[in-house]
């Protein structure tokens, strides 16, 4: 049983790892402003962030619960 989960917790690390890394990236800064603004104007790829967003978003959270389970059964 713990073998699984420690399984399942390792493979939600590596897909996380991989959805925070196909995000895009913020630009910060004054620049970042007037860039972002072009880019909500002329379109950008909306749809591919959003999701990614959720999925990280999921991973997330099954990352967090697993922890607290694996703890919880190395007492």
């Amino acid at each position: 049983m713990r073998l699984a989960i420690i399984i399942i917790y390792v493979t939600v690390c590596i897909s996380l790892i991989a959805s925070v890394l196909l995000q895009s990236g913020r630009s910060a800064g004054l620049s970042g402003s007037i860039a972002g603004g072009a880019q909500t104007l002329f379109g950008k790829k909306k749809g591919l962030d959003d999701l990614l967003s959720r999925v990280t978003t999921g991973l997330a959270i099954g990352f967090m619960i697993l922890a607290i389970i694996l703890t919880i059964l190395a007492n």
